[in-house]
């Protein structure tokens, strides 16, 4: 299961992602994705309480960065050991911005 909970922060989109990206859970925040970027040219994913992410959710997290390197950037906050281990395997740490 996924929660998204969206906000806007002045010119920022910032979506926390709370429990599992994976296989189910991946299109829905595709579909949230591809209905909230249009106009966003900074968008920030909390990760804080992302459990798990598969390499559907990466795939998903590849074309958002793909889409905000034309139009401004994404960086992802609150990377935990699991997910950031993950990222480093994959070599997601080097094309995405992670603090």
């Amino acid at each position: 299961m996924l929660n998204i909970i969206k906000s806007k922060e002045s010119d920022a989109l910032h979506i926390a992602l709370e429990g599992r990206l994976d296989t189910t859970t991946a299109p829905q925040l595709e579909t949230e994705l591809k209905a909230s970027l249009g106009d966003t040219d900074k968008l920030v994913l909390d990760f804080e309480k992302l459990e798990y992410i598969s390499s559907a959710g990466l795939r998903v997290l590849l074309s958002a960065q793909k889409i905000m390197n034309k139009q401004g950037e994404m960086k992802i906050i609150h990377v935990n050991d699991v997910i950031n281990e993950i990222f480093e395997v994959t070599g997601f740490s080097d094309i995405l911005n992670i603090e």
